[in-house]
C-alpha cells in the first residue's frame, strides 16, 4: 500500500520517494513496523485475553512445574499474525502474487490454529480439534498453495524442479509427464507434487506446534529461522547473487523478503511478552501460522530440502514425538525420551527451563548458519 502510494504514484512528482524502490529498505522498515505493533498493541491485546478468560489449560501429564501458568492468557497468536500482515501489505508490492500466496497461506493456517484453540478456551480442556480434522484441515491449506503454484508453473512463473543442497546440478523434478498420456488424467502429472507440498507445509506447521511448549522456545527458534528465509528469499530473487551461488533465478519471489522481515520483527516483538515468565502464550493460532508461513516460502524460494536445517530444532522435536509414539507402540510401552516433545526430556533431566531455552536457541542458530553456509558449498 505505501509502496504503490509512495513509488507507484508520487515517485514521478517527488524523486526522494526513489528511496522506496529498494528492497531492502522497505524490508527494513517493514520488520521494524511489525516490531512497534507487536510493542505498541501487544498490552491491548493480553488484557483482551484476560478480559474474555481466554486463558491456558495445561494438560495433566506434563512436568508439574507448568501447572503454575494455568490461566495465562493463550491465543497471543493472533498478535503475532497481525503484526506480520499489516507491515507486509504497507511495504510489499501487491501485484507480487507470491507475496497473496504466502499471506493468505498464513492466514488458513492461523485460522485452523483459531478454530483449534476456540474450541479448547470454550470446553476449558487442553483438546480443541480432533488430530484427523487438524491435520484434514492443514492438508487442504497446502493443497491450496500446491494448486496455486501449479498455475503458476504452466504460466512459467514457478518451477516445480527441486534444488538439492551439494548438488548443484542435479534437480529432480516431481512432474510425472508419462502420466500427461493418460486420457483424462492430466491432472496426475502434478500429483506427486501436491503431495509433497502438502507434507512439508503441513508437516512445518506441526513442527513448530510441537516446539510451543516452553516460554519463548518456539518464538525464539522463529525469529532465527525466519532471519535465514529473509536471506535465502533475497539472494533468490537477486540477478547477481543467484547466478553467483548457482540458485534458480526467481524475480517475483524477492517481495517475500518484506513478508520474512515482518515475521522477523512481529516474532520480536512477540517474544517481548512471550519470554520466561511469559505473560501471554501464542497459542495454536499462533505455531501454526508461523509454521504455515516457514513452509510455504520455503516451497516458494526452492528450498524445501533445506528446510530441516532451517528448522533444526523444529524438525528434532517434531521427530521426538514421532519415535516415543512408534516406540511405544511397537516395543510395548517402551519409551525413548522421559516425556516428549524432546525440550519437556531435558526438563525432567534437571535443566532449568531457562536452561533448555537458551540451549535450544543456540542450537537454531547453528542450523540456521549451516544452511546459509550451503548457499556456497554446491
Amino acid at each position: 500500500m505505501l509502496y504503490w502510494l509512495l513509488y507507484q504514484k508520487l515517485f514521478p512528482y517527488y524523486r526522494l520517494f526513489r528511496i522506496f524502490r529498494y528492497l531492502t529498505f522497505r524490508t527494513v522498515f517493514a520488520s521494524l513496523t511489525a516490531l512497534l505493533i507487536g510493542l505498541l498493541i501487544g498490552p491491548y491485546v493480553i488484557e483482551k485475553l484476560r478480559e474474555f478468560q481466554i486463558g491456558q489449560y495445561i494438560r495433566e501429564e506434563g512436568p508439574q512445574s507448568h501447572q503454575k501458568k494455568s490461566g495465562t492468557p493463550t491465543m497471543g497468536g493472533v498478535l503475532i499474525c497481525i503484526s506480520i500482515l499489516v507491515p507486509t501489505l504497507l511495504w510489499a508490492d501487491l501485484s507480487n502474487p507470491y507475496v497473496w500466496l504466502v499471506t493468505l497461506s498464513t492466514l488458513a493456517f492461523g485460522a485452523i490454529g483459531f478454530a483449534d484453540d476456540y474450541i479448547k478456551v470454550v470446553h476449558r480442556r487442553n483438546k480443541g480439534l480432533t488430530a484427523r480434522a487438524k491435520l484434514g484441515l492443514q492438508f487442504a491449506a497446502s493443497a491450496g498453495v500446491a494448486i496455486a503454484l501449479v498455475v503458476m508453473e504452466t504460466r512459467g512463473e514457478y518451477s516445480t524442479r527441486l534444488m538439492v543442497p551439494f548438488a548443484k546440478r542435479f534437480r529432480p523434478d516431481f512432474v510425472w509427464e508419462w502420466m500427461g498420456h493418460i486420457p483424462h488424467m492430466h491432472w496426475l502429472v502434478f500429483l506427486p507434487f501436491v503431495v509433497f507440498v502438502m507434507i512439508v507445509i503441513s508437516g512445518a506447521s506441526n513442527a513448530v506446534n510441537l516446539t510451543d511448549g516452553l516460554d519463548g522456545l518456539a518464538i525464539g527458534c522463529t525469529i532465527i529461522a525466519a532471519g535465514a528465509l529473509t536471506v535465502l528469499t533475497y539472494v533468490s530473487g537477486h540477478s547477481v547473487f543467484s547466478d553467483y551461488l548457482e540458485l534458480q533465478r526467481m524475480p517475483m519471489v524477492s517481495e517475500l523478503t518484506v513478508f520474512c522481515g515482518s515475521m522477523v520483527g512481529a516474532s520480536i516483538g512477540f517474544l517481548w511478552y512471550n519470554a520466561h515468565p511469559a505473560e501471554v502464550f501464542m497459542g495454536d493460532v499462533g505455531s501454526l501460522a508461523l509454521g504455515g508461513a516457514i513452509g510455504t516460502v520455503a516451497v516458494v524460494i526452492k528450498q524445501e530440502l533445506l528446510l530441516p536445517f532451517i528448522g533444526g530444532v523444529f524438525i528434532l522435536e517434531a521427530v521426538s514425538v514421532m519415535l516415543q509414539v512408534g516406540s511405544y507402540k511397537l516395543r510395548n510401552g517402551k519409551r525413548i525420551f522421559k516425556m516428549a516433545p524432546l525440550h519437556h526430556h531435558f526438563e525432567l533431566m534437571g535443566w532449568s527451563e531457562s536452561k533448555v531455552i537458551a540451549r535450544f536457541w543456540i542450537l537454531a542458530l547453528v542450523f540456521a548458519l549451516f544452511a546459509l553456509t550451503t548457499l556456497k558449498l554446491r
